[in-house]
Order: structure tokens, then C-alpha cells, then sequence
């Protein structure tokens, strides 16, 4: 019995394992989270769902049928809240899988370990967000947890908020805040008309596949125009201010590079402020299990989406930010040329599957033409900014170690000031630390976290994985 072992349940884990299932193959789908839909497809548990859960997500019918079939499927083994926190290799060199099942906080999880001829890595990931002054009062939130709270628990992150950052996703975020019954006052937009233009209107007809995109603009303008949602170009919260919690935000014009512009700064009262400035892939385990990755740090793939690695296959945000779309047509790839490599089969991408790639591939790119960070952003800081959350290591810290060091290594910056070695790993500040310091590529990477999520010492000493009862059948 062959096997197909797919990590992450989002768009492209879904999308992944129902291909998979299509070739007739058994499927291990595993995610950390209870249900199934990942960070983009983020709902009420099915105890109190909402009658019009649709109307806050984009693609709705596409999940509930895709959940719906996979549910049902005696050959796909679901193993919901599972966190994976280690991959490594047997004596023999074939890759493992550790994992525990149960709530993070739990005291009794299951330990697993897990095996398949063929891994499709669809991890997805998590919100970039810039410092500055104030982002650790109370109230300053990402775009992404904002969002998060709105659909999967109809809570709005405050009364009177303010959306800052860069790209698309502001939009959303603006859109599911307002349908909590949040205010949301404006969105910022880093991004100027310059580069706006040049990232979006050049060779429009590459954007057709894609038509459907500016259906949702439509309906987030009408959105912004119904709440009065004032919506600013070349703007963005450069400092956050209140006793406690934040009250209010300092807001200025930015120009190309991103850099603030002196004399335009203004203050707008608010009780939170979303903060969005892209997205960083999750690489750790993709690193763990020796992928090649991109100078952007994106895993390297071939047109099958397979990896580096003989048998490991990724799709979605890990090789590309590019969104739900191009998420879905790779994990379709992957699900289907990884089923066909556990019976060493040929495959022949379908097509319209490689077309909807290619649009997709093309979004990707004007999407960062756009959008993508520039290095101004480091004018917002002084040096009282706190940039390691977890450890209070500031950014003034950081630029005094480096120089007076002479170090451009994140390991020695790290090991001197401790940044990036609380709780979070460097999720949080990793790539504003390296790009603080300069740091090189020969002092390591904030990416490469070996022990991927936190685990109890206890929990090791005591666990007894569950095995593969064969070699090569998911369990």
C-alpha cells in the first residue's frame, strides 16, 4: 500500500489531497489547527456556525466541497490539531515526520511519527509585520490575527480601528472588521501610484485567467464606500500612542522608498491599529527536510511542484505568496504528481492546470512589483523601538552590537543580544532583525528552526510514537 502524507490543511492541502485521492491513493492530511480550511478558509467551529458563513469568506463553495468530499473518503486519514515539531531522517536516510496530536496545552497528546512514499509540504504563511514605535501596546495587531478573530470568532479587535501596510490583503481585513461591527476609520497603503502602475498595468492581458479578481475589488470599494472607509496611497502608521492600550497613531506620507516624509505626520484617535506588510513563507520544515530554497526563501520547485528532494513536493505560499488561487491549481499538481511518484507512474500535467499556474505565477509577481517591502521602513524606528517582542531587545541595541562588534552574523548578533531566541523563534522578528544588521547568509537564517513548534521536555521523555505499521502507508 503506497501513501501520500500532506502537511497543512488550507487551499493547497485540500486541494493536494483531493487530487491525491483522485489517483486512488491513501492520504494523511495533517494540521494544527481542530478543522479543516487553514488561516484563508477560517470559520465558527460546526457547533455554532453562522447561517451565512459565505458572506466572510471568498470561495466558500469551494471549501464546503472540497471538505465535504474529503470527509467522506475512507481513504484520507485526517489528523486535525497536530502540530508537526521535527522532521529528520532514519538510520536508512528515508525522511520521518514528528508530531503530537491534541491541544497545544494538553498534558496526555499522542505522539506520532509518520512515514509516506510522498510528502506534499502546503504549511502556508504567516504575517510580516514592520515596527515602529508603540506596536507593543495592547491594540496593535496584525492584519492576519484581525482578520482571524473576525471570522473565526466574530470578534472585532476594537471599536474605532486603523488598517496599515502593504497589498491586497488590507482589504479583506477592512471588509471583515466592518461585518464584526468595527469602524474602521482608513487603510494605509504603503505603496505609491508609481509603483502601482508598474506592478499592475503592464501586459494586461497576462491578468484575464485572473478577471475574477477585480469582481472582488469591486465589492470591497462598494464596501469602503458604504462604511466611508477613507482609503490613503503612499501612507502608512509610523508610531502608535496610548496609556496602556493604545488611543491613538501617527500616520505620515512615505515616499518611494518608503521612507517617511517630514512635515506631513498627523494623528488620527483610534483604539486598535491592523498592521500588514505581506506575508513570509513557513520554510522550517521545507529547511528540516533539506529543500533548496530561493534567494527569496521560497522552496524551489519543478514544474510537478516536486522539491529538491526526491519525494517532497510543496504548493501554496511556501513557494510563492501569490493567494487561494494559485494556492488551489499547485496543490492539484502536487496532490497529482505526487500520487503518481508513490506507483513511479508518469504524469503529464493536465493543461488547463499548467494556464491557471501561469496566471497565478504572473499575479505573484506584480503582487510584490506592487506591493513588496521597500527599505525606508527603517526610518520609523529610533532607537527605543522594541524589535524582539519576546526578549525586549530594541533597535538601538541591535545597530550598537552590530557596529560595535563589526558583526553582519545573525548568530552572533543573536547569541550577544538574544534576539530572536524567545518563544516565537524569530517568527516575529527574524527578517527585521537580519535586515537591521545586513546580516550575510554564512551567519544563518532566522528561518532555520530545527524544533519547529514548542515541545515539553517531559512530553519526549514520555511519548511512545505510533509508528507506520507498514512502510510506506501514512499513519
Amino acid at each position: 500500500m503506497t501513501g501520500v502524507l500532506i502537511l497543512g490543511a488550507g487551499p493547497a492541502g485540500l486541494a493536494a489531497a483531493k487530487a491525491a485521492r483522485s489517483r486512488g491513493v491513501a492520504v494523511t492530511l495533517v494540521d494544527s489547527a481542530d478543522a479543516l480550511g487553514g488561516q484563508y478558509w477560517r470559520h465558527l467551529p460546526a457547533a455554532r456556525s453562522g447561517a451565512h458563513e459565505h458572506r466572510l469568506h471568498h470561495g466558500w463553495s469551494t471549501f464546503t466541497a472540497l471538505r465535504d468530499a474529503l470527509a467522506s473518503d475512507p481513504g484520507i486519514r485526517i489528523l486535525a490539531e497536530t502540530q508537526v515539531w521535527a522532521i529528520d531522517r532514519d538510520p536508512d536516510g528515508a525522511l520521518r515526520v514528528h508530531a503530537f496530536e491534541g491541544p497545544v496545552d494538553g498534558q496526555a497528546r499522542i505522539a506520532h511519527e509518520l512515514r509516506a512514499d510522498a510528502i506534499i509540504l502546503a504549511i502556508g504563511a504567516h504575517d510580516r509585520t514592520l515596527p515602529f514605535p508603540g506596536w507593543t501596546l495592547p491594540g496593535v495587531f496584525t492584519a492576519g490575527a484581525a482578520q482571524a478573530l473576525a471570522k473565526g470568532e466574530r470578534v472585532a479587535v476594537g471599536r474605532r480601528v486603523v488598517v496599515s501596510g502593504a497589498g491586497p490583503f488590507l482589504l479583506p481585513v477592512a471588509a471583515s472588521l466592518t461585518q464584526v461591527g468595527a469602524q474602521v476609520t482608513s487603510v494605509h497603503e504603503a505603496a505609491r501610484i508609481p509603483a502601482l502602475t508598474r506592478g499592475w498595468l503592464p501586459r494586461p492581458w497576462r491578468l484575464l485567467g485572473a478577471a475574477h479578481k477585480a469582481t472582488e475589488l469591486a465589492g470591497y470599494v462598494g464596501g469602503h464606500l458604504r462604511h466611508r472607509i477613507a482609503y490613503r496611497l503612499g501612507e502608512g502608521v509610523i508610531a502608535a500612542h496610548g496609556n496602556g492600550r493604545v488611543e491613538s497613531v501617527t500616520v505620515a506620507k512615505l515616499d518611494a522608498g518608503w521612507s517617511p516624509i517630514p512635515g506631513t505626520e498627523r494623528t488620527i484617535e483610534a483604539d486598535a491599529v491592523c498592521v500588514g506588510h505581506g506575508f513570509l513563507p513557513r520554510v522550517e520544515l521545507a529547511i528540516a527536510a533539506g529543500c533548496a530554497l530561493t534567494p527569496e526563501r521560497f522552496v524551489v520547485v519543478d514544474d510537478g511542484q516536486q522539491t529538491s528532494v526526491t519525494g517532497v513536493f510543496a504548493a501554496g505560499e511556501v513557494t510563492g505568496v501569490g493567494g487561494a488561487d494559485a494556492a488551489l491549481v499547485e496543490g492539484e499538481i502536487a496532490g497529482l504528481a505526487a500520487a503518481a511518484a508513490t506507483v513511479a507512474e508518469p504524469f503529464d500535467i493536465p493543461a488547463s492546470l499548467t494556464r491557471r499556474r501561469r496566471t497565478t505565477t504572473h499575479f505573484a509577481q506584480r503582487l510584490e512589483a506592487a506591493h513588496g517591502i521597500r527599505p525606508g521602513w527603517q526610518k520609523w524606528l529610533d532607537d527605543a523601538t522594541v524589535v524582539c517582542r519576546c526578549e525586549g531587545v530594541t533597535a538601538g541595541r541591535l545597530r550598537h552590537v552590530a557596529a560595535a562588534t563589526e558583526q553582519a552574523s545573525l548568530r552572533s548578533v543573536k547569541l550577544t543580544t538574544r534576539a530572536g531566541l524567545g518563544i516565537c523563534q524569530g517568527r516575529m522578528c527574524g527578517r527585521t532583525v537580519e535586515q537591521l544588521i545586513g546580516a550575510d547568509a554564512d551567519g544563518g537564517r532566522a528561518d532555520h528552526r530545527p524544533i519547529v513548534t514548542p515541545v515539553r521536555l517531559a512530553e519526549l521523555a514520555e511519548a511512545t510514537p505510533t509508528p507506520d505499521t507498514e512502510r510506506g502507508s501514512p499513519q
